[in-house]
């Protein structure tokens, strides 16, 4: 059960990247005002990118301690660091690079690893050493950042694949047959043990999903799913995706 779920509205696809920057901010001000480290995961796609150009353009004035976040990511494509299709090279390019970031903080999963399960099991080692548990024992992030496909997809937890019935595994690699490739992902346990997720959704072609997320509870649709334990989930929409609820 959800213990909170805000949900913010915002007139345009940029107003709503700069609410999502307002909150990222706060939580992990937050976060530190009361533990030395913020671990945080983040996400790739495209509507993440213009809330990670409003993080960077403040960075150099801004008063976040990025040295003490510890950064992961939600979810990678099997392709290179370097390459157009990777979310952290997206992410590395827009945001890491103009940040005074601890390089020594940023963990990459190595999606494009000839053995991506060994390469997902090493991911899954490192959160369970450095991210505290919660509650249940899951190392419980201070924030997970994610986006959603218009197949209502989120991190690479796509419909109607297995890892979706994951209860064991923190981070897997999986299949995704719609796209004919691998992925690595974090499962629905390590996203819903966070302390805070924040579901940044914009486009009048993702209305009709939002819609059977949240005011029809489809579990279908992967989004449906996102259901932090013990803890708050921050939605943030522009008018058009949130035309229907």
């Amino acid at each position: 059960m959800i213990e909170t779920k805000r949900m913010i509205v915002e007139p345009t696809p940029e107003q709503a990247a700069a609410k999502a920057a307002d909150i990222f901010k706060s939580i992990v001000l937050e976060t530190l005002r009361q533990r030395d480290v913020c671990h945080l995961a983040l996400s790739g796609g495209t509507t993440p990118r213009s809330m990670y150009h409003h993080l960077a353009n403040r960075a150099l004035g801004d008063n976040v301690p990025w040295s003490k976040v510890e950064v992961y990511f939600g979810d990678e494509r099997d392709v290179p660091q370097d390459d157009v299709e990777s979310n952290f090279g997206m992410a590395q390019k827009v945001l890491l690079d103009n940040t005074p970031i601890d390089w020594s903080r940023v963990h990459a999963m190595r999606a494009d690893a000839k053995d991506i399960d060994s390469a997902a099991r090493e991911y899954e080692a490192t959160i369970r050493h450095l991210v505290p548990a919660g509650p249940e024992g899951i190392p419980q992030f201070d924030l997970v950042m994610l986006g959603m496909g218009g197949d209502g997809h989120v991190a690479s937890l796509f419909p109607h694949t297995e890892i979706l019935a994951e209860t064991q595994r923190l981070v897997a690699a999986c299949h995704v047959p719609v796209l004919g490739r691998n992925r690595m992902t974090f499962s629905f346990p390590l996203i819903n043990a966070a302390r805070n997720i924040l579901l940044l959704v914009t486009g009048d072609d993702k209305a009709e999903v939002i819609e059977r997320v949240f005011k029809h509870g489809d579990r279908e649709l992967p989004a449906a799913r996102v259901d932090p334990r013990h803890g708050t989930m921050h939605v943030v929409l522009d008018t058009a995706a949130a035309r229907l609820v």
